[in-house]
């Protein structure tokens, strides 16, 4: 049984995880960098643990720092959040070595899965769909031309150890694949250590559909329903919601079915999300998520599963509660990311936060660590709160997100406040009438100063 975590993040991720280790009566350690001396996961956290500098690398990336922590501080496991360490497969394994429980999946799970080829392999033998494309690493300008010819333009070249939108290139036609190899090659390298890409077709207007999955180690698999993760910029989510107005009830229970079978045939232990383009009715696996979304609280709130809960459970060794026929789903939920950063230029916009207020009310939840005084650090991030509403339907739904965003007070700092009360009343968002590329155009069509 765990009795103490130790939590590897910060901000709103390390709060999340330490209410859920609250509830469950487990003890909880924050460890923080000098620049997150006063953030509030420190502040509520039974213990806290300096574990160096500001720069992520010397703190949040600093796994030895991170392990001295746990050992000085007895904790028997470690819950990684999302970003930093969480899908780093050597670090799970460091965890595991010494003998403190990695609450994720396997670290052979999360090095399958981080590398996009291999978990494309992975995933197209146990029965899920994939673009056309390559079968595995393109080595050559050559071997790249006769794959788009037979895929067919245009297609988009991508970073094998690739994330966020780096080392992805599109090639309209031949004229523009050199270029485009090459650059998604270049920038895979600097992102990522590594210059493998793959090549697959290019759709023109698909959404993004995001499965979320829940296994235990007693074979046991269920889907928590589908994402819609669609309004993106640079590659970024921006907002989410769940249900997806994108999809009828065949649809999802088919794609729900699929992923839940084809998660159990592989063997993977804890929660985890596959993610899809969506375009004319058909699925194309992009990647899967071996860790817990930043967006998960949309699915909590229309399932009513607490997914750090069950992650901490399926950790000790503990069977899932429930079978999938015990999952019910009710209503409609959007969750806004709130950025500190310039509404219009999207520049970061650090410092110290005067008046604030978090709206609330029947169906409204802010997962934050802000509060007034609080000094928003340049160096990590740039989200700083999330704004999840839950109501009946999806027109209450928006309704009542219109009415929490106007009550939401952060003084001191640009956010991106104003941003989601533009998107949310364009006709396009209201009708659910959006793919992967709305939101840019969205942006790139407002009034300038």
């Amino acid at each position: 049984m765990i009795e103490k975590i130790l939590i590897a993040n910060r901000g709103e991720i390390a709060l999340r995880i330490q209410r859920a280790c609250r509830e469950m009566g487990i003890q909880s350690v924050a460890v923080h960098s000098i620049a997150d001396a006063d953030a509030m996961h420190v502040r509520l956290a039974d213990e806290s643990i300096c574990i160096g500098p500001p720069p992520a690398r010397e703190s949040y990336l600093n796994t030895h720092a991170i392990i001295s922590a746990a050992t000085i501080s007895n904790a028997d496991a470690i819950h990684p959040g999302y970003g930093f360490l969480s899908e780093n497969a050597d670090f799970a394994a460091m965890v595991e070595e010494h003998d403190i429980a990695f609450i994720g999946p396997s670290p052979d799970h999360i090095r399958l899965m981080g590398d996009k080829i291999a978990a494309k392999k992975a995933v197209a033998d146990v029965g899920i769909p994939i673009l056309p494309g390559s079968d595995g690493e393109v080595t050559s300008l050559v071997d790249a031309q006769e794959i788009a010819m037979e895929t067919g333009y245009p297609i988009l070249i991508k970073a094998a150890a690739g994330g966020g939108g780096r080392g992805m290139k599109v090639a309209e036609d031949p004229a523009g694949l050199e270029e485009a190899y090459q650059f998604a090659r270049t920038e895979a390298e600097l992102a990522f250590g590594n210059d493998a890409i793959y090549i697959e077709k290019f759709l023109s207007q698909p959404r993004h559909i995001e499965v979320q999955v829940l296994a235990d180690g007693h074979g046991n698999v269920v889907h928590l329903g589908e994402r819609d993760c669609s309004l993106q910029r640079r590659h970024q989510k921006v907002l989410e919601e769940a249900p997806s107005p994108a999809l009828n009830q065949t649809q999802r229970d088919a794609i729900g079915e699929t992923v839940t079978q084809a998660v159990k045939a592989i063997g993977y232990k804890s929660a985890g999300t596959i993610e899809f383009l969506f375009e004319d009715g058909e699925f194309y696996f992009i990647e899967m998520n071996t860790r817990l979304q930043v967006e998960h609280p949309v699915t909590e709130m229309i399932c009513g599963i607490d997914l750090v809960r069950e992650m901490i459970r399926v950790a000790g060794g503990a069977p899932l509660g429930f079978k999938q026929s015990d999952i019910r789903f009710h209503g409609h939920a959007i969750e806004c990311r709130i950025n500190a950063e310039d509404p219009r230029t999207f520049n970061p916009s650090p410092g110290r936060i005067g008046d604030y207020h978090a709206p609330g009310g029947l169906g409204v939840r802010v997962d934050s660590g802000l509060y007034s005084g609080y000094a928003v650090p340049p160096y990590y991030d740039s989200m700083i709160a999330k704004l999840i509403v839950h109501a009946t339907n999806r027109n209450e739904c928006l309704m009542r997100l219109r009415r929490a965003l106007e009550e939401f007070v952060i003084d001191g700092i640009s956010t991106s406040i104003p941003l989601h009360q533009g998107l949310i009343g364009a006709p396009d968002f209201i009708n659910g009438d959006y793919d992967i590329h709305w939101l840019e155009t969205f942006v790139a069509e407002l009034p300038g100063d």
